[in-house]
């Protein structure tokens, strides 16, 4: 596996704010299995890994230890070029992406 991916896994499911219940139940294991997983004592098959990134939000190169620097998305908007009720809207829909994760 992975170079330190039950240390990335525990991570990145910390930062989705989901618990170890909810997120083996989003992919389909036993929360024993998924424990097993962040301790290390157990792996996960490659459908899971593709599960469990695309619960988490990340990629299976981040949990693998493969990408060393994860991807960031960033925008500037210096409130000329949108109105506020656009800005509002654009809020609303950056927390909705968030807020569906978990």
């Amino acid at each position: 596996m992975g170079e330190n991916f039950n240390e990335n896994l525990k991570e990145a499911r910390l930062k989705s704010g989901l618990s170890q219940k909810d997120l083996s139940e989003n992919i389909g294991v036993a929360k024993s299995t998924y424990s097993l997983y962040e301790s290390g004592k157990r792996e996960p098959n490659v459908d899971t890994i593709k599960k469990i990134a695309s619960a988490l939000n990340v990629s299976a190169d981040m949990l693998l230890g493969l990408e060393t620097e994860p991807t960031t998305l960033a925008a500037h908007f210096d409130g000329e070029e949108y109105t506020e009720s656009e800005m509002e809207e654009i809020k609303n829909f950056a927390d909705f992406v968030r807020n569906r994760r978990k």
